[in-house]
Parts: C-alpha cells; structure tokens; sequence
C-alpha cells in the first residue's frame, strides 16, 4: 500500500478514524484528531526505515510489562502513528516507581549486546544519526566497535574533533575491559534516554519516547538519563538501586557510557559537544589511574 501523504492521512491510515484536526508541532511531528476524540501523534521518519526502527523499539519496550510507552497504532516506511501522552508535573512518586520499571525493562533482557529490537532493522538511528545494531559478546569490545569509534572517526573527519584529542578516546577503547567494571549481561534498553524522551505523564506515571532501543549495558541509559539532567533523578536512581543495586564503582564509569552520546552529539551538533567527550574521556583515564 502506498505510503501516506500527509499526517492526517497516515492517522486516518492506521487508526481507521477519519481526521477532523490537525496541528504541526514540528517539520516531521504533528497531533491529530480523531473523529472520536481522541488526539494521536504523528512523526514522519526522517531517514530510511527510522519510522519502522522506532515503532519497533517502542513494541519492545512495551513487550518487557516494565515501563510505560505510547501504543503503536502503526507504521511503514516514512510514518509512525501512537497515542498522545497528556502531560503533568514531575513528582517524586513517580520517579520512584519510573526507576523500578527501568530496572525491570533492563532486568527483561536481550538476545545480544547489538541486538536490535525483533521486527527492527540493522541500520536503525539514535536521533538524527544512524546506529548499527550488530551482536556482540563482549560489551566492552563491541561498545568500542560499535557505539564510540564510529563517531568518533565521523567527528575527526569533519574536523569537529582534534587527532590528538582523539586519542585519549581511542586510550579509553583500549583500556575498556578495565574500565567497564564487573561484566553484565545485555540489557533491555531505551537507547537515547535523555530528558526529553521522560514524559511525566499527568496521570503520575512517566512514559518513554523515541527510543533507539537496543541490547547494551544497563549503565549506558542511567549515564544518558544524568548527561543533561532530569527532574528528580536521584531519586530515580535510588529507587533503580533498591530495585536492582548497581555494581560498586558504578558512579565512576557515568563518563565511560556517556561517550557514546556526546560524540553522536559531536557529530550532529559540533565541537562542544566534542569538548565535553574529551573531557569525559580524560576523567575516565584518571579514575582508573
């Protein structure tokens, strides 16, 4: 079936509800409303197969009983149509119970380190970006290959990030098996758990949006949760903790796992970004002696 041609279109599409409203929020994001009252959003994908990779991820999610996500009313290869989620205040109640379903959606598991959703593709996004999910054993080999030095050649070629800056990031790679901590199994995660993408929901629960939703570390999503800040974290954290304690040195490894983001950061968006991966590299050597 053709694709949609417009964010009415693809509502009506997948909901089987005529349109009777529609409002931009953004170029690639809009709300619309249903015939029957309801309002669904609706984003067009803004590289080849993100829409699909989204929607996937979000099933996910969804599939681990955990944390709470929008429902997927559909998608196909320039569209994904789900609920709206009505938004209220942070409060501490639920940050508390959003740190104990975090815990169980990475508790739930995946195939792999890599692993991408099932149903979801190899060539996904984080962003704007483009991420390959491509298994590994190891987490600290395949974090390396996989989520640090493809970025940061990107960042290097572009010039955003300097050769011998880079190479306190590549040190970081090569010390990683010493730098990682105790070995996890893979975990079920977000992906690209900023502060954006926790919606505190104004019925008291928080819902996750726009995942890149992957098998990894479980401290990769708690890093990127503290990178720029989020309504009442510590006490996420601390619910996460009684939940399922985080291995001891845990709050020194946050630099380590924020790599990944602040060069994809770097590569979208220029060289503070790049500034602060170095940073956070250059700490990490230190902490580790």
């Amino acid at each position: 079936m053709p694709s949609a041609t417009s964010p009415s279109a693809a509502a009506a599409r997948f909901t089987g509800r005529s349109a009777t409203g529609e409002r931009r929020l953004s170029g690639t994001l809009a709300e619309v409303v249903l015939d029957d009252g309801r309002t669904v959003m609706v984003k067009r994908g803004e590289g080849a197969g993100a829409a699909r990779a989204e929607a996937a991820g979000l099933r996910w999610l969804a599939g681990a009983g955990a944390v709470r996500v929008p429902a997927v009313h559909g998608d196909d290869v320039d569209w994904l149509v789900t609920d709206r989620v009505e938004q209220g205040p942070p409060g501490a109640g639920a940050a508390a119970a959003f740190g104990r379903d975090l815990a169980a959606l990475h508790a739930a598991g995946a195939p792999a380190f890599g692993a991408p959703p099932p149903g979801g593709p190899r060539e996904a996004y984080i962003g704007l970006a483009p991420m390959r999910n491509v298994p590994g054993d190891a987490w600290p080999d395949w974090y390396a290959e996989h989520r640090v030095l493809p970025y940061l050649r990107r960042a290097v070629d572009a010039g955003t990030l300097r050769s011998a800056e880079a190479a306190d990031i590549e040190l970081v790679c090569a010390r990683l098996p010493r730098l990682a901590g105790p070995a996890e199994p893979p975990a079920r995660l977000h992906g690209d758990l900023w502060n954006g993408n926790v919606l505190w929901g104004a019925d008291g629960h928080v819902r996750l949006i726009d995942p890149a939703a992957h098998g990894g570390h479980r401290e990769t999503d708690l890093a990127m949760l503290r990178l720029f800040g989020c309504p009442h974290l510590e006490r996420i954290v601390d619910a996460y903790q009684e939940a399922a304690p985080l291995a001891d040195g845990w709050a020194g490894r946050v630099g380590v796992h924020q790599l990944f983001p602040l060069l994809v950061h770097a590569v979208l968006f220029g060289r503070g970004y790049a500034e602060r991966a170095v940073a956070a590299a250059r700490a990490a050597l230190r902490s580790a002696g």
